[in-house]
């Protein structure tokens, strides 16, 4: 009897059939939050990539923003037509979805009730603007949905977070994970590969140091640049350098090796608005990366987990 094939890696995708056995799509949400980074708290330049009209189609700074409810209706008819979509995730992605009090967020995060068809809550958040008390509010939703808590960790090496003017430590993130720890909240973590002045060694070891952290799933982004931010005038003066598409999914593949296995992988590769990008301009063909970083994993002969050396 063979031994059955070894997977390449653990996809969201997957993971949400297994637990729900149908198609399940996340909702991207603007609830009107802002952001410490942004509204004169720790800065007022914000993160050097950051521009949430990049990603957000509800993003837009300066306009009223669309009611909660209104959101989740547009997207799910869009979504239900688009990909056949049966269950949502109520995805609260824009700005820092932390960043008020108790008493708001529960009014805030309280909207999804409403919606039968929504089976999850995933929240977006900065690492250094979460505590006990907002997690045992966010915890309240583990009896009726499956939560999970997505923290912009970015990398493990303080010099690259003060270099993207995060105004945040990676002790942070440590923080957040181990608060997030016994709420049976998933805890996921976004990391961009490609940072400036980062080499390939430096990435593996966010690699290495995640394996090892109480971490449920990682969203992987490339470094790119998008209008009216500071990396936009990095890149145009010839400061910074980018990926290129073989070098992405090459760090991507090495970094799959050394996760744990049963680690979900959110995203391979971000995407941006055609209109908010800059560059690289190989980062909106996504379904091509991803093709990409599969075929150099069976290239190696290789799969996530392989070189995992965490508990």
């Amino acid at each position: 009897m063979t031994e059955p094939e070894k997977q390449l890696y653990y996809p969201f995708s997957r993971f949400l059939r297994n637990r729900f056995g149908c198609r399940i799509y996340k909702l991207s949400l603007h609830a009107g939050f802002s952001c410490p980074n942004l509204d004169g708290e720790k800065d007022t330049e914000g993160c050097i990539f950051c521009n949430n009209r990049a990603f957000s189609r509800y993003a837009d700074r300066g306009t009223e923003t669309v009611k909660l409810e209104d959101q989740i209706t547009a997207s799910m008819e869009f979504v239900r037509k688009r990909y056949k979509a049966e269950k949502f995730i109520a995805y609260f992605q824009s700005y820092t979805n932390t960043y008020a009090d108790v008493s708001v967020l529960r009014d805030t995060f309280g909207v999804i009730r409403n919606f039968p068809d929504i089976v999850g809550l995933a929240v977006s958040t900065r690492p250094d603007c979460i505590d006990a008390e907002k997690l045992d509010l966010i915890g309240e939703f583990t009896k009726e949905y499956m939560v999970w808590m997505e923290y912009g960790l970015q990398t493990v090496h303080d010099r690259s977070l003060e270099f993207l003017n995060r105004h945040h430590t990676f002790a942070d993130t440590v923080n957040a994970l181990e608060l997030t720890r016994d709420r049976n909240i998933f805890a996921g973590a976004h990391v961009i590969l490609g940072i400036p002045g980062e080499d390939r060694s430096d990435m593996l070891e966010t690699a290495d140091t995640i394996a090892a952290l109480p971490v449920a799933g990682v969203k992987l982004h490339c470094f790119h640049v998008v209008k009216d931010t500071r990396a936009e005038d990095m890149y145009c003066r010839k400061k910074i350098s980018l990926m290129t598409q073989n070098e992405y999914t090459a760090a991507a593949a090495c970094f799959l090796e050394r996760l744990p296995e049963d680690c979900v992988m959110l995203r391979l590769v971000s995407d941006a608005d055609s209109g908010q990008l800059i560059a690289p301009e190989w980062v909106n063909n996504k379904q091509d990366v991803i093709r990409q970083i599969e075929r150099e994993l069976t290239r190696r002969r290789s799969y996530q987990g392989r070189y995992c050396s965490g508990e």
